[in-house]
């Protein structure tokens, strides 16, 4: 996958996934805005992700910055999630050399699943749009903590 010439900080588009054993969410993110748009999720097997499936999402949005969400317990300390989250996370830098950066994801779902809710009670809440709000989520308290 090429990639387009540098973007200026500020400008960035941000990929941001919410890494999981079965389903890695997927959201799209511009730091110009500071917001972020859920794409919906990507398959995997014990964490290895269907790569065409990614593939298709790096291609389509051509990213400046790849977020993994890190799955640390309540107390900030790392489980064999986050250990999966960094090696998914390398994986796809190794793959596509663009960078990745890792963002505490530590009540996201819980944020997810209320928002949703919220915006379409209880039919709203699929596995898909769950993972996918997850990814925004993931995007949006990055974006947040550069501009602290």
């Amino acid at each position: 996958m090429s990639k387009k010439t540098k973007t200026a900080i500020g400008q960035r588009t941000i990929i941001g996934f919410d890494f999981g054993k079965k389903y890695i969410g997927v959201a799209v993110g511009q730091e110009i805005t500071g917001s972020a748009t859920p794409l919906g999720s990507v398959k995997a097997n014990d964490g290895i992700p269907h790569w065409e499936q990614l593939t298709a999402f790096l291609t389509e949005w051509q990213p400046d910055i790849i977020v993994v969400g890190l799955p640390l317990n309540m107390d900030g300390s790392e489980q064999q999630l986050t250990l999966d989250a960094k090696k998914f996370g390398k994986r796809v830098f190794g793959r596509f050399g663009i960078p990745i950066e890792y963002q505490d994801e530590r009540l996201t779902t819980a944020d997810a699943k209320e928002q949703l809710f919220a915006r379409g009670g209880f039919k709203n809440l699929k596995k898909d749009n769950i993972d996918a709000e997850s990814a925004r989520l993931i995007i949006e308290s990055y974006l947040e903590q550069q501009y602290e």
